[in-house]
């Protein structure tokens, strides 16, 4: 079975040797340019998505609105993602040893925020990626690295990883 990263891994692309892609720094964070309108009562976030290049060759990277998607709480309910103060990832050559940090604003209720999850569908030289899970929520302990505590992370892998199984176990029954 597929299991989520942990917010704060990193994820490799076997197609793409060398390239690998990581979601990480999930935490509260007031946007730059103001709160959107549509947030009216809504807690923002802000988390950032980084890939790296430990190959041998450039890569072309698109990372934009429409290939990350956030989800919150225990149903999964999308997160208002706040698309003009967000910084992607739009046509980029990572050349080896070289990264690019794309940084999302969302929002959500509060009580929604203990539960993150964001999936990532990255575009390299034109070519479509499987996407990614990452898991993760507001509030866990983070090292000074934004890399979540080795305590925290594997509490959090457990439930998702348990969380994963009841449902298939449901879905097959």
């Amino acid at each position: 079975m597929y299991e989520p990263n942990v917010v704060g891994d990193w994820q490799e692309y076997d197609e793409h040797a060398g390239l690998r892609v990581r979601v990480h720094c999930l935490e509260r964070a007031e946007p730059p340019r103001g709160r959107d309108d549509a947030a009216e009562g809504l807690t923002y976030f802000r988390l950032r998505v980084t890939v790296e290049n430990r190959g041998d060759r450039r890569f072309g990277i698109h990372l934009e609105d429409g290939q990350i998607d956030v989800r919150i709480g225990p149903d999964g309910e999308s997160a208002f993602l706040d698309w003009r103060n967000s910084q992607f990832i739009e046509g980029y050559d990572v050349y080896p040893l070289r990264r690019a940090t794309a940084v999302l604003y969302a929002a959500g209720p509060e009580v929604a925020l203990g539960q993150v999850a964001v999936q990532i569908q990255l575009r390299v030289d034109d070519d479509w990626t499987d996407r990614r899970l990452w898991a993760g929520g507001i509030g866990l302990h983070e090292g000074p690295s934004c890399a979540p505590a080795g305590a925290g992370r594997e509490s959090l892998a457990h439930q998702v990883s348990n969380f994963l199984r009841d449902q298939a176990e449901e879905g097959t029954a």
